[in-house]
């Protein structure tokens, strides 16, 4: 029995609940892959490296002998390791008190679709499992991923200075059954300087690879292949809520498409009081350990001054957290109104929305004072 090649939206749709592997080497899954999938290597980096060769500098046929050189040996242990991980999605299922998937379906990729999903799903399917290979492999999910970024996604920024407590705000939006797509958490950072203590970031094209599917989870998309052409989706679809971003967060970048449309959408302003907010930071950061602050008030030392930098870095060492944060968010206070002067006001619109405390409660306020969102 064969594989069946399916089609990228085909292949997202029923992958969702069942097994997805990724038999690309270790190097190419470490820098990007499908969110959700699993690596099972066919060849190690090296292996990949060989047969590459081998197919450029000799022949199809050289390339094919030296790859089941490396393929025979492992064929056991692959189907092992494919029921171990079978089992292991059985155990989470009941755990989690939900009805078991079909497991014995599982869905392959590479990077064309060719030789190495051909060959692990030829394996499985010999032993019996159910086999479905995307076709164009993860070339044609990376051309989904931009397709789908450049797509006019209705959107509602929420806007606040720092610690507004907006990712919170955000959490209970969607609890309130609000679509949000929550860019910081995607990106592993949560924006400032600060924001990427204890974090590991993903690499710029797996952030992307990770936001196209966030979208695409929030919104019924046209069915139409390429996605770039213009007009809405659904009628009545409901706008996705992100929060406000500076188009670089940590080490990655929004792109291009979704930051002009961010720039473009209307923005919900969070008006808490200074000492509200000094307060949270205080309670967010406080058990941060004080050398990794100090690291971070470094990396900013040429923006914040060498005096202002001198004064954080002290009342760090004397564990004043208050008056260094109270520095801090004076700082990023000035940068984040700077931001918003830059918007474009002719296509974008701010309102304000007055809040006594931080509290993610604030969601409720923001939707009732707001009806017609």
């Amino acid at each position: 029995m064969q594989a069946n090649r399916i089609h990228i939206n085909e292949f997202l749709n029923g992958s969702k609940d069942h097994l997805l592997l990724d038999v690309r080497s270790p190097a190419e899954y470490a820098h990007a892959h499908m969110p959700g999938a699993i690596s099972l290597p066919l060849f190690s980096d090296e292996e990949r490296k060989l047969v590459g060769t081998a197919y450029k500098q000799e022949s199809r046929e050289k390339a094919i002998k030296i790859g089941l050189d490396f393929f025979g040996p492992k064929m056991r242990r692959i189907v092992e390791e494919v029921e171990g991980l079978v089992q292991l999605q059985k155990n989470i299922s009941t755990q989690d008190n939900q009805a078991p998937p079909a497991h014995s379906t599982i869905y392959i990729y590479c990077w064309r679709g060719g030789m190495r999903s051909g060959a692990v799903s030829w394996l499985l399917n010999l032993y019996g499992f159910k086999v479905f290979i995307l076709a164009g492999g993860y070339k044609a999910f990376r051309r989904w991923s931009i397709d789908t970024l450049s797509y006019p996604f209705p959107l509602k920024i929420l806007g606040g200075y720092t610690g507004s407590g907006k990712t919170r705000v955000l959490q209970e939006l969607k609890n309130k059954g609000e679509r949000v797509v929550d860019l910081e958490d995607l990106a592993m950072h949560k924006g400032s300087a600060y924001g990427k203590i204890g974090k590991q970031q993903p690499s710029q094209e797996m952030f992307e690879n990770l936001l196209a599917l966030a979208f695409a989870e929030n919104y019924k998309l046209p069915k139409e292949e390429h996605l770039k052409a213009n007009g809405g989706g659904a009628e009545g679809e409901k706008s996705i809520w992100v929060e406000d971003e500076s188009q670089r967060i940590g080490t990655v970048n929004i792109p291009g498409s979704v930051w002009n449309n961010m720039r473009n959408s209307p923005l919900y302003f969070l008006e808490i009081p200074f000492e509200e907010r000094l307060g949270y930071l205080v309670e967010e950061y406080g058990s941060t350990p004080v050398e990794s602050l100090k690291l971070a008030t470094e990396r900013i030392s040429k923006r914040l001054g060498g005096l202002e930098t001198k004064n954080v870095l002290s009342f760090l060492q004397e564990e004043n957290f208050k008056e260094a944060f109270r520095i801090l968010l004076l700082y990023y206070d000035k940068r984040y109104l700077k931001g918003l002067h830059n918007r474009n006001e002719a296509l974008s619109f701010i309102q304000n929305v007055e809040c006594e405390k931080v509290n993610p409660l604030n969601a409720h306020f923001l939707l009732n004072q707001y009806q017609t969102l």
